[in-house]
């Protein structure tokens, strides 16, 4: 009896839920304020980074800017400061779980508990598997994905035991398609969008609901790490459109954000598609970027 009565109940919800969103598509939801929120950026030196912390800026957020890069990560603190922004440097690398967690220690200090960290730090190198170093590979891996679990540990006690926080994993569209000549990039976004709905799912069934989780996902963004890249049917992004739309979703606790958003339609419709249809979009897509196949720099 008890298992009808949960059927019950979870088709009422999925019925809700579906006319919720219906109704969400038509009015605009409402945005929260981060105004004084202590807000870390790691991967603040450039690109997505940079420009996040500009958006964050304009809003007064106390900006913590985190990169490896001390002149990049430097320049990015003097903007957000001439935007008003309370703004600290830490040069820090974050594929070194020891000095992630040092400088955790030190933000707490110094400027106090971290209510938003967005993980966006990365690298990528383009090659085939086996033109690929073995510690390109590991770098991949460390910078991507474990750089997420070391930060997120560091600061999630302190989110917990408020109930408050936002946590926002930077991964890509590569998070859920895969493209050729660079896979461990594929795979560590992978493991960063399952990072992602892992994290939402613990966090609901501890009951603290008051730590939202949001998932970047865009299409090739012009950061510079990919070298010419072009596809038919997918714009190549600039860094500040990206960082708009990023800032658009935490404001709206929006859990996965995709740019353009028509992806996210995209990807429900490729579940559908049998494989020699999905390879058969993959060719017309024509996605090229400079790539090392076989120890040799080419157009792929």
């Amino acid at each position: 009896m008890n298992i009808v009565l949960d059927f019950l109940v979870l088709l009422i919800i999925i019925i809700y839920s579906y006319l919720e969103s219906l109704v969400k598509v038509f009015i605009p939801r409402k945005r929260k304020s981060v105004a004084g929120e202590i807000v870390l950026i790691t991967g603040a030196g450039h690109g997505i980074g940079r420009h996040t912390a500009y958006e964050f800026a304009k809003r007064k957020s106390r900006l913590v800017l985190w990169d490896i890069n001390k002149h990049g990560v430097e320049e990015t603190a003097a903007e957000c400061r001439k935007l008003g922004a309370t703004t600290h440097v830490f040069v820090v690398d974050c594929s070194n779980r020891e000095e992630i967690y040092n400088s955790v220690n030190q933000v707490k200090k110094e400027v106090g508990d971290v209510t938003i960290v967005v993980n966006n730090a990365g690298t990528i190198y383009p090659a085939d598997l086996l033109s690929t170093k073995d510690e390109e590979i590991t770098k991949t891996f460390e910078v991507n994905i474990l750089g997420h679990f070391w930060i997120t540990k560091a600061l999630l006690p302190s989110m917990l035991m408020r109930n408050y926080g936002h946590i926002v994993t930077v991964a890509s569209i590569c998070g859920h398609r895969v493209i050729p000549y660079i896979i461990p990039y594929c795979s560590s976004k992978f493991a960063a969008v399952g990072f992602h709905r892992a994290l939402t799912s613990e966090l609901q069934a501890l009951g603290k609901t008051g730590i939202k989780t949001s998932c970047l996902c865009p299409v090739f963004v012009n950061t510079g790490f990919t070298k010419n890249p072009s596809a038919r049917l997918w714009p190549v992004l600039e860094t500040d459109e990206v960082a708009r739309s990023l800032i658009d979703g935490i404001l709206t606790n929006k859990k996965m954000i995709f740019v353009p958003s028509y992806l996210n339609l995209s990807l429900t419709l490729e579940r559908f598609l049998p494989e020699r249809a999905l390879a058969a979009i993959n060719r017309v897509q024509d996605i090229q970027f400079e790539a090392v196949v076989g120890h040799k720099t080419k157009m792929k």
